[in-house]
């Protein structure tokens, strides 16, 4: 039975001829990606284990001289083919692909990969945060990308470098040094309750009153939305059956994959009224599968169409402009401001806990804790 050693070390067994082996990873093959196992063969398990030690300190050698054969750009390229792409979702991968080609490749890739420093990733982020911007109608407007994209640049290249150095191309990860820029913390906005009637009003005139409205009682994400099937309503029980997402890339293709995190697969309970919307709405297409179907396509809505609809919404109204997305923290800051507890509202919108919903929405329970406050105000005067 094989002895197990220390990480690195390899491992040492007695065989069954009476000689003891001791295996190890001498290295990645460069295009698969598998590991290459080698081993050393002794009379003692003593002996196995100095030969072993010193296998194991010449593959290291060897292939830190074998990563003068990899630019930046090369291993970037490879590492995203072979170890990224196929692990992660399509709007992650595009946006790593993005990052590679567009924004890291002219800036360091022709850099040896043995040779980058944390100096080289820093320049580059400064460049980004000063001058990063690809679109010239952005550019000319804030030239700079926003910290959130570079900090996202920042662990798309971690991971490969992190890859780089498990496969023993490079002896350390230079990003481990460097300063990262902070996530400046945007104020949520939301569509106030003085705007919801005609916002809502306007939704139906457009003949999408459901969709907005299903929207704005769950805050389910974009893609959660266009992906639900009529089978994922129970009439009976007033719930919603939250499963799959909508993904669409750049090229405007759309995939059904199952939502970001194992939490974002629920159940959500919706009021009678929705459910009455909803059943309205089947019944003008009652053989199509999809809850919400494009009038144009009879299929499902890209996840971007409904982006556009809500737009031309809120132009027909002359709401202030508010993102898609701020539907969804609309429906958590009515809830919680409704009396809804937090951990309730963190299951409903699919988050992973309820600390972080809180950190979220800070502005909502704050002013529950005002409330809570006057309470304990009111009830101690009756006391004292």
């Amino acid at each position: 039975m094989a002895k197990k050693r220390a990480n690195g070390e390899g491992n040492i067994r007695k065989r069954k001829d009476g000689r003891w082996e001791g295996r190890y990873t001498a290295g990645y093959h460069p295009e698969t990606g598998k590991r290459i196992i080698k081993n050393v063969l002794g009379k003692t398990q003593a002996e196995v284990k100095e030969k072993l030690a010193k296998a194991i300190e010449d593959s290291k050698a060897l292939d830190v001289v074998h990563a003068d054969e990899y630019t930046v750009g090369e291993w970037l390229r490879l590492w995203y083919e072979l170890y990224a792409k196929p692990n992660i979702r399509p709007t992650t991968a595009d946006s790593y692909r993005l990052g590679i080609e567009k924004h890291v490749i002219p800036r360091i890739g022709d850099i040896k990969l043995n040779k980058l420093t944390s100096r080289d990733i820093q320049k580059m982020y400064k460049d980004l945060q000063e001058n990063g911007r690809l679109r010239k109608s952005q550019k000319s407007k804030k030239p700079g990308l926003s910290n959130s994209t570079v900090r996202g640049i920042h662990m798309m290249l971690h991971n490969a470098l992190d890859r780089a150095v498990k496969e023993r191309l490079i002896l350390r990860n230079p990003t481990e040094d460097c300063i990262i820029p902070k996530i400046q913390k945007q104020e949520v906005k939301i569509l106030h309750p003085e705007g919801m009637k005609a916002y809502l009003e306007a939704a139906n005139k457009r003949g999408v009153l459901p969709m907005f409205y299903l929207e704005l009682v769950t805050g389910l994400r974009k893609g959660e939305l266009t992906a639900l099937l009529w089978s994922d309503l129970d009439e009976k029980r007033c719930t919603i059956s939250v499963s799959k997402q909508a993904v669409g890339d750049r090229n405007r293709n759309v995939t059904i994959s199952r939502p970001k995190t194992e939490n974002s697969v629920r159940k959500i309970s919706i009021p009678q009224s929705a459910v009455d919307l909803l059943i309205a709405e089947h019944r003008k297409h009652p053989d199509n599968p999809w809850l919400f179907p494009s009038p144009k396509t009879g299929e499902m809505y890209h996840p971007d169409s409904i982006i556009k609809l809500h737009e031309k919404i809120l132009c027909d109204i002359g709401l202030e402009h508010i993102r898609f997305h701020d539907l969804r923290h609309t429906f958590a800051t009515m809830a919680l401001q409704n009396g809804v507890d937090v951990k309730t509202v963190s299951s409903m919108l699919g988050h992973y806990d309820a600390g972080f919903t809180l950190r979220t929405y800070t502005h909502a329970t704050r002013q529950m804790q005002e409330q809570a406050a006057e309470k304990m105000g009111s009830f101690m005067e009756q006391v004292m």
